[in-house]
């Protein structure tokens, strides 16, 4: 990946001899790519992460796919070639039987109708690509080896670029017709904010971080004073990033402060209509945000869910994801295992 402004690559475990047991998985985003090689069991061999394309093409950030996939496996001491199978997390609506991809907002210059991800993908791994959206197969991952092991039917919220989410209910991964479980496209406020999906009134129009950043750069140009994009500058990032966010809150930023607090208040009464419908047993909270925020803000969260939820004895709790920013990757390389028996 020539373009790349930074990267990330390391090994954390040693790399197995038999690559008939060794997996691939991609976890596309709106501000980095993250992809990693794992074993049967799910331990991490390899990892490597790379910013995504700004203004890249499909064909620009499936390129920088692969790119990242390569430096994961270069770590793991194999090549993407020599995997058993390769999966990718994508936001987005899905369709897995055909490997497209369609109706994404916050990767690149984004992109409505179907593109044969998997297909473009499959042809440099010179092998089979699952695709899977990115939310979804985090949470399952979650639910399989991490924060959702103890329960049957969890609700999966990654806070990041944008609001995703995804669904385990009676121990089966709920996906519907490709785009079950997008909590952050439920209305909180009808007529209210322009969502990057085109519509009004989403959660994710106030809790994404492409939101805020938007609505900062609008309160900035009206005067008012944040340290937030003094702090991006100061990181050479072209976005404000969620190591960015957590600076700001800690030195108590009044507009960061304002719009992650605002955040907050949209996601608890979305997150509890999605309880009110779903009756989980646990939400679990991921994501670029989610997971640098989550320690202090997942029960500021559970608390702003509440005042909102129908059966308030019995709300569920709000857990940090387990497995941590990889979780998406790992889920996305589960993909290509053959199924649990």
């Amino acid at each position: 990946m020539d373009k790349a402004t930074s990267v990330d690559v390391e090994m954390t475990k040693e790399p197995s001899s038999d690559t008939s047991s060794v997996w691939g998985g991609i976890d596309l985003g709106g501000t980095k790519i993250e992809a990693v090689v794992i074993d049967t069991a799910g331990a991490v061999l390899g990892h490597a992460r790379h910013p995504t394309p700004g203004d890249g093409s499909v064909a620009d950030v499936v390129q920088a796919m692969y790119g990242t996939l390569r430096e994961a496996t270069h770590a793991a001491g194999v090549t993407p070639q020599r995997l058993a199978g390769v999966g990718v997390g994508a936001p987005g609506s899905v369709d897995a039987n055909k490997g497209t991809l369609s109706h994404v907002s916050n990767v690149g210059q984004g992109w409505k109708e179907p593109y044969p991800v998997a297909a473009d993908l499959g042809d440099l791994v010179e092998g089979k690509v699952a695709l899977g959206n990115d939310v979804q197969v985090a949470v399952a991952a979650e639910y399989r080896l991490g924060a959702g092991r103890p329960y049957r039917s969890v609700l999966g919220v990654w806070w990041g670029t944008g609001v995703g989410g995804g669904l385990v209910l009676n121990g089966v991964p709920w996906r519907g017709r490709g785009a079950a479980g997008e909590v952050g496209h439920v209305v909180v406020k009808p007529g209210g904010a322009r969502c990057g999906c085109g519509r009004r009134g989403c959660m994710e129009a106030y809790a994404g971080r492409a939101a805020m950043e938007r609505r900062a750069r609008k309160a900035v140009r009206r005067g008012e004073k944040t340290m937030l994009f003094e702090l991006m500058h100061k990181k050479g990032r072209p976005r404000l990033t969620s190591s960015i966010w957590s600076k700001a809150l800690a030195d108590e930023d009044t507009l960061a402060t304002w719009l992650i607090d605002r955040a907050v208040r949209m996601l608890g009464a979305g997150l509890a209509s999605a309880i009110n419908l779903l009756d989980v047993e646990a939400v679990i909270l991921g994501g670029g945000l989610g997971t640098r925020l989550g320690p202090d803000y997942a029960k500021h969260i559970h608390e702003a869910m509440r005042p909102h939820i129908f059966v308030p004895e019995r709300q569920p709790p709000v857990l940090v994801a387990e497995l941590g920013e990889l979780a998406g990757a790992i889920g996305a390389a589960l993909l290509g295992q053959p199924p649990m028996k």
